[in-house]
């Protein structure tokens, strides 16, 4: 009999914030962890729920964001969503889609979410 082993790094390291974004059939968390070596970053993961049976399952998708590109990705990031709001559709009140206090949680310290 073969015993596997299943190593799963980015869970071993220790996760020092999180906030978590619910958006309908999506959440998004975005998890400050550490490296061994005291470093930082960001991990960003869309979880999507899908039926199936009597339950759901879920699909994840995750990107990690490293401190050399904190910068650039931020300015990248509202600059896309610039455009979108003033070029593509100008005429839409975005305030109507802010978020609401339920949606949005922040956590410091390990959450209660574990992931497989």
């Amino acid at each position: 009999m073969k015993t596997y082993l299943k190593l799963n790094i980015v869970e071993d390291r220790e996760q020092i914030y999180s906030k978590r974004v619910r958006a309908g059939k999506r959440t998004y968390f975005f998890d400050v962890r550490s490296t061994r070596s005291n470093d930082y970053y960001l991990t960003i993961t869309e979880s999507r729920r899908h039926p199936q049976g009597d339950g759901f399952t879920y699909e994840k998708h995750k990107m990690f964001l490293y401190k050399e590109d904190f910068d650039k990705f931020v300015d990248a990031l509202k600059e896309a969503v610039d455009h979108v709001k003033t070029e593509l559709m100008p005429e839409v009140d975005f305030s109507q889609f802010e978020a609401k206090a339920d949606e949005v949680d922040a956590v410091v310290g390990e959450s209660d979410l574990k992931w497989d």
